[in-house]
């Protein structure tokens, strides 16, 4: 993972106090490198957050690991941490900072409405649109192709990716990061069927993106009917994912790859909905919920469960369940031969009543 020319050369205490780790092994131990354990080769650093990659320990290249504090004896030295893949993250951000370029200015190819603000320092990269009447915050960055819609509201420190669209009178917090081929305000689904054709609902609601949201590539965030669709502080968006209009997403939640969250859905805070999960519209998720993969939602979650399976429901629950479907197979030909056992006693019995009638007769 280290480039040519941008080795480190840190003992593995010197490091350690970087993150307030704990070194067991040879503090004085040189670390040239960081790297993935798998990728890992002399002289690298690497870690270990996940039990199930720990036999990874014994044939890794290299030179150290950070571990969990759980993490009593290894095969190499170790730092013992309270979140390994956290204390990691820090090693590289302070030894190996990212060399990312932004663009500074405004190119000459940028449209600008009337009376739209920009604010000090912000970047407006080839062909991007900012319509009439938004408002651009400080320093923030929009890369080539975007568009801003009228009455929109951008927030300072913001980062917007190629390619993504924020609608009509969208409002954006400060320090907001929104990846490629994103469409936010979108209009709602909304249809009214009358006589087998389908009629739209004027959608004139608006999107709310609070502060430090992280949106991922080609997710659709669609207006409210009315009033907002608010996605909440802190809350990180994966890539590909579907929130329907007048959804509220609280602060700090987890929405993974391709989950989609039908109409009027309101999730609460720290709430973990897993990749492809399903919600149905007009329910309630509680605080610190955990919908696994695939699980489809069809009824309110408390706060602090965890739900998986389709319909979803409690996970040990659902895991008894597949448990039984998995011993399907077993139970069918178990019953085939209890089958064959009844047929051939009722035979018999049968073959002995003829008999006895024979010999009364």
């Amino acid at each position: 993972m280290t480039q040519a020319g941008s080795a480190i050369k840190k003992t593995l205490k010197e490091i350690a106090q970087l993150i307030d780790g704990e070194v067991v092994g040879d503090g004085n131990l040189i670390i040239t490198g960081i790297s993935g354990i798998r990728e890992a080769q002399e002289g690298d650093l690497t870690f270990l957050a996940n039990p199930r990659y720990a036999p990874l320990m014994d044939t890794t290249k290299a030179a150290a690991v950070i571990t969990s504090r759980e993490t009593i004896t290894a095969p190499r030295p170790i730092i013992r941490t309270a979140n390994p893949s956290m204390a990691f993250a820090k090693v590289i951000s302070i030894l190996m900072p990212a060399e990312q370029r932004y663009p500074v200015g405004i190119h000459p190819t940028a449209v600008i409405g009337k009376n739209a603000k920009i604010g000090k320092d912000v970047a407006l990269q080839p062909y991007v649109v900012v319509d009439d009447d938004a408002i651009i915050g400080d320093r923030t960055i929009i890369y080539a192709g975007s568009y801003i819609g009228h009455h929109a509201k951008i927030g300072c420190d913001c980062l917007i990716y190629p390619n993504v669209a924020i609608r009509e009178k969208v409002e954006m917090g400060d320090r907001v990061i929104v990846h490629s081929g994103t469409v936010i305000g979108s209009d709602g689904f909304g249809f009214a069927t009358v006589d087998g054709e389908h009629h739209k609902i004027p959608q004139i609601g608006t999107v709310l993106i609070e502060d430090d949201v992280e949106i991922g590539a080609n997710v659709t965030i669609d207006r409210a009917r009315f009033g907002k669709t608010v996605i909440g502080k802190g809350t990180k968006i994966d890539n590909l994912v579907q929130i329907a209009h007048n959804v509220i997403v609280g602060e700090n939640s987890l929405i993974i790859a391709q989950a989609g969250i039908s109409g009027s859905t309101v999730i609460g805070r720290n709430v973990t909905i897993a990749g492809q999960a399903g919600l149905v519209g007009h329910i309630t998720i509680g605080d610190n919920a955990v919908l696994a993969a695939q699980a489809g939602v069809t009824k309110p979650v408390p706060a602090n469960t965890c739900v998986s399976g389709y319909p979803a429901r409690p996970h040990d629950e659902a895991k008894r369940l597949n448990a039984f479907v998995s011993r399907l197979p077993h139970i069918v030909d178990e019953l085939k031969k209890l089958e064959e056992k009844v047929n051939l006693l009722e035979k018999k019995i049968s073959d002995g009543t003829t008999a006895y009638d024979k010999k009364r007769g």
